[in-house]
């Protein structure tokens, strides 16, 4: 059986698309070989910054015949269909068979389809894979129509069996197919034969190359690692920067420099961030200090002066580069130093939303909200609203508008350049935390409060004009805002009940937007026509719009010409609800975020193992908005129902429950007066009446402890004398009063368990 090699070089792949290419490239080649009806053992796929590369080994040599069987029209259907069925098969009707069918003679084609030889399937795929290859961004060159990433340049396609390799006939737009290929662009231009893939590859690394991704940043891994050690230093580790420099070259040389001394005084984040965007240079630190003293440089090619033009080039960029950072890194000091009251203004003509209003009302909400939070999360509310206010200040650094990445970073540089306090410095960075599944959760009490406050301004803005999640649709990440007040809350124990803030936030929100209307009505903008049509049928009779220059500029002068309070809550309800398309439903609007949350809980905890009907039992249960009592609810009656107690006790309920409602169905009645002993019949029942009673000591202290586990145990004390008087006693005798008092026992049971947890709502 033969092994298959393509190679397709071109000019420079982009290192982003490299890795998905050479993997789209296995993918399309073997799944076309396979349909075509060949058959492979293995098959790697391997990029370089100028080739995609394909080995499959134990390719069989033809396609197996095929015979097919189709059924066609009857023989007295009309003539046009029967010419269809023949054109489709490809047949005569000399051809075809008449066999019977149900209603009669109806024609049957029997297509037989010979083997094919692998070669003409490899071209056929082949061409059919080189035309529909799926890159982010192709171009066309020269006349032709065939599209690539960058000009393509060669094709090598071999067939390789125990006699000798085969190049496979094939060409497409005047590039034929052939078994030469060339390596490095400047050490070794010139085309060389390949035999076998073995053969290719080691010919490749003579010639320069490096087929395989992973050898290639082993190597950069490796030299960079000794060239540090050897001062005294060591890299920073990046693995994203080391993949992207390694789909760059295809012959690494790994080269050290020293940042001059001017520049050492740079923050080591923005010295690292600045080389590696700008440069694409790793950072290598002292591990003394921690302070960024050196970079590392990776060639694609090998010099006589061992590197030292290509430092002395890449230092002379590089000193350009920093020279703009540390004249942004001065100058933001500067405002820093004097109160950053110039980024504060810049915030206030820069739109976050335009039904949301500016950066900076976005910061007075978030400010508010984090003083809301505060005392639930031990935080002192001045220093939670003060950090909030100066958290995004940043965003209008020069620093910042050059590598966002270091948004928060940098707020923290700056608020301590400020001379304030250091938990307000902490939380300028830590509040955007967690960003993702696997990000550190803030756990210092002002940062927490400011990561909540933001986080769920965000969501209740963008639910109150309706830019909820839809299906895969995430524009303003409220998926991961909500992930982050879980984690976040989860993480530090925080006993905060959500509905307040949100609500809280709901309530503030009509207000924040007519503001935001007023940004608008300004001469030359817009009138103050959308004004008129908010208010219209809102103002009472007598009462008239009046807008001046300064009221333009201030919402609460304007608001203050209406003196009742009533209608000046009216008036900010209709001009909000006109510019974001409803009114605010507080309690309804909150219910269905909570309900988004509890969404998001679910799935955070399924990954933990936790069933879902196991969380509906708990979110069915009072404070359910407080996460931290629903999760240690969940954990308990999780860990119960694994039991066998549980499991058994679950189906008791069930079985009383069943009992229950059906009887309540049946009579048109609640059975919810309570049971007296004196009805008992039988020892049995006699006992169960003492396990609830002894239940019931036990259950209520624990609830109001919020000791779920000892609750869960108690129950579990049930199980036996529960499943022995449902045993013993028939619940529905015909002795009415027994019947009722019994029943009445049952209505005690499950009010009982459904105190721990709604066990209605658990599967089984």
């Amino acid at each position: 059986m033969p092994d298959l090699l393509i190679e397709l070089l071109s000019e420079e792949i982009p290192a982003r698309m490299q890795a998905k290419a050479a993997e789209d490239l296995r993918r399309l080649m073997t799944d076309g070989l396979v349909e075509s009806g060949l058959t492979y053992a293995h098959a790697a796929s391997f990029a370089t910054p100028r080739r995609l590369a394909l080995t499959v080994e134990g390719l069989s040599e033809r396609s197996r015949p095929v015979r097919e069987e189709r059924k066609g029209p009857a023989t007295t259907a009309p003539e046009a269909a029967i010419q269809g069925f023949l054109r489709s098969t490809g047949l005569t009707l000399d051809q075809l068979e008449t066999r019977a069918d149900k209603k009669g003679q109806a024609y049957f084609a029997v297509i037989e389809k010979p083997g094919r030889e692998a070669a003409a399937i490899v071209a056929e795929v082949l061409e059919r894979t080189i035309r529909d290859f799926p890159w982010p961004k192709s171009m066309r060159w020269g006349s032709g129509s065939l599209r690539w990433v960058r000009p393509l340049q060669s094709i090598l396609c071999l067939l390789v069996a125990e006699e000798g390799a085969e190049v496979v006939p094939f060409e497409i737009e005047g590039i034929r197919a052939s078994n030469v290929t060339r390596g490095h662009r400047f050490h070794a231009p010139a085309e060389f034969a390949a035999t076998s893939f073995e053969d290719y590859e080691q010919k490749l690394t003579r010639a320069h190359v490096i087929l395989r991704p992973e050898e290639r940043k082993d190597r950069i891994r490796h030299d960079a690692a000794t060239l540090a050690f050897a001062r005294g230093l060591e890299i920073v580790p990046d693995e994203g920067l080391l993949s992207e420099v390694a789909g760059l070259v295809e012959w690494p040389v790994t080269l050290m420099g020293q940042i001059e001394e001017q520049f050492l005084g740079l923050p080591p984040e923005v010295l690292q961030t600045s080389m590696k965007e700008h440069q694409k240079f790793f950072s290598v630190k002292n591990p003394a200090t921690s302070r960024i003293e050196g970079f590392v440089t990776v060639a694609n090619i090998e010099t006589a002066d061992r590197g030292e033009t290509i430092l002395a080039g890449n230092a002379k960029v590089l000193r350009a580069r920093l020279s703009d950072a540390r004249f942004f890194w001065e100058n933001d000091l500067r405002v820093a130093k004097s109160g950053m009251e110039e980024w504060k203004e810049g915030l206030r003509a820069v739109t976050f939303h335009n039904k949301l209003g500016s950066q900076w009302e976005r910061i007075e909400r978030i400010a508010a909200l984090a003083r809301e939070i505060a005392p639930h999360v031990s935080a002192d509310p001045d220093l939670a609203a003060q950090a909030a206010e100066v958290a995004k200040l940043d965003l209008r650094s020069a620093m910042v508008g050059e590598f966002p990445e270091l948004q928060g970073l940098m707020g923290r540089y700056y608020a301590d350049a400020a001379g304030l306090p250091a938990e307000v410095a902490a939380a300028a960075e830590e509040h955007y935390s967690p960003l993702g599944p696997n990000d550190e959760v803030p756990t210092a009490p002002v940062s927490v409060a400011v990561a909540l406050a933001d986080k769920l301004f965000a969501l209740v803005g963008f639910w109150a004009i309706d830019e909820k999640p839809t299906g895969s649709k995430d524009p303003y990440a409220l998926r991961r805002a909500a992930l982050g007040v879980i984690r976040t809350v989860l993480h530090n124990g925080s006993r905060i009940n959500l509905r307040r803030p949100i609500s809280y936030e709901f309530a503030a929100l009509p207000s924040v937007v007519a503001r935001g209307v007023f940004k608008e009505i300004a001469p030359g903008k817009v009138d103050g026509e959308r004004l008129m049509r908010a208010l219209d049928g809102v103002l009472p009779d007598g009462k008239t719009v009046s807008l001046t220059l300064a009221m333009m500029r201030d919402f609460d002068l304007f608001l203050s010409q209406y003196e009742d309070e009533e209608l000046q809550y009216q008036i900010v309800e209709a001009i909000s609800a006109n510019l974001i398309g409803r009114s605010i439903d507080v309690a309804h609007d909150t219910a269905d975020l909570l309900s988004f949350l509890h969404d998001r809980l679910k799935v955070h905890l399924r990954d933990q193992g936790i069933r879902h009907d196991v969380i509906d039992a708990c979110l069915a249960m009072p404070g359910n908005d407080d996460l931290v009592l629903l999760v240690r609810r969940a954990e308990a009656l999780s860990a119960f129902l694994k039991t066998e107690d549980g499991t058994n006790l679950l189906q008791g309920f069930k079985r009383a429950a069943n009992l229950l409602a059906q009887a309540e169905a049946k009579d048109g009645v609640e059975y919810s007066y309570g049971a007296d002993r004196k009805w008992a019949e039988y020892p049995e029942e006699e006992a169960i009446f003492d396990a609830l009673d002894a239940a019931e000591q036990r259950i209520r202290p624990a609830m109001e402890q919020e000791d779920f586990g000892e609750a869960m145990s108690a129950l579990a004390a049930l199980r036996a004398p529960l499943d022995a008087f449902l045993t013993a006693a028939q619940v529905n005798t015909p002795n009415q009063v027994i019947r009722r008092n019994r029943l009445n026992l049952l209505s005690r049971i499950r009010r009982l368990c459904l105190e721990v947890a709604d066990l209605t709502r658990v599967e089984g």
